[in-house]
């Protein structure tokens, strides 16, 4: 299994900036990607940024240019570094593992999410 503690949520004012933290324990050496979703109320959970297996990075549209997604292997953490922060970007972030394990007879692939952490930018 794989825990996800994520950090760094907060109440902000538009421009801002917030940098979210992501430490994964537990079975990571079977991880095979990482990254951030947000959902805002009313709305379904959404991509925001995320390391595919082969390293390469993915960012929604809407924070392309603004938000940096960044690891460090050493402490088995992902982060995201959020700027000129808008009031569309309100919502809860969750943090996001693509995990693999062996179950006997073939890989099963299974999701893990963090507990959320809540971004709020006000205007």
């Amino acid at each position: 299994q794989v825990q996800l503690a994520e950090s760094g949520g907060g109440l902000v004012q538009a421009g801002g900036s917030l940098r979210l933290s992501c430490a994964a324990s537990g079975s990571i050496f079977s991880i095979n990607a990482m990254g951030w979703y947000r959902q805002a109320p009313g709305k379904q959970r959404e991509l925001v940024a995320a390391f595919t297996s082969s390293g390469i990075t993915n960012y929604a549209d809407s924070v392309k240019g603004r938000s940096t997604i960044s690891r460090d292997d050493a402490k088995n953490t992902v982060y995201l570094q959020m700027n000129s922060l808008k009031a569309e970007d309100t919502a809860v972030y969750y943090c996001h593992a693509d995990h693999t394990r062996w179950g006997g007879r073939n890989w099963i692939r299974e999701d893990y999410w963090g507990q959320g952490t809540q971004v709020t930018v006000s205007s």
